[in-house]
């Protein structure tokens, strides 16, 4: 399974999201800190659920971060996170 397949899985399950894209932008940071040959380095992800009714924005990103913790850990040098709204 690929980097972002699980990403996708971990967010799903996690949130039920109304709405999920977890985008590689790996493409664009060629040679860059953290890139590496085959991409799955760099993300997007663009998300809306309701899970996040009420929370900061910095809680938001914590629990996207805590999700994927293993990812950043590993393969992911760097995530972009974008909120979206619900509804």
């Amino acid at each position: 399974m690929s980097v972002r397949d699980t990403m996708i899985a971990k967010l799903t399950e996690r949130f039920s999201p109304l709405h999920l894209e977890v985008i590689d932008e790996s493409n664009k940071h060629r040679g860059h800190a953290g890139w590496r040959e085959g991409g799955e380095t760099h993300f997007r992800v663009r998300i809306a659920t309701r899970d996040f009714d009420g929370l900061s924005r910095v809680a938001q990103h914590r629990a996207v971060f805590e999700t994927l913790d293993a990812e950043l850990k590993d393969r992911v040098h760097a995530l972009n996170i974008e909120v979206l709204p619900v509804g």
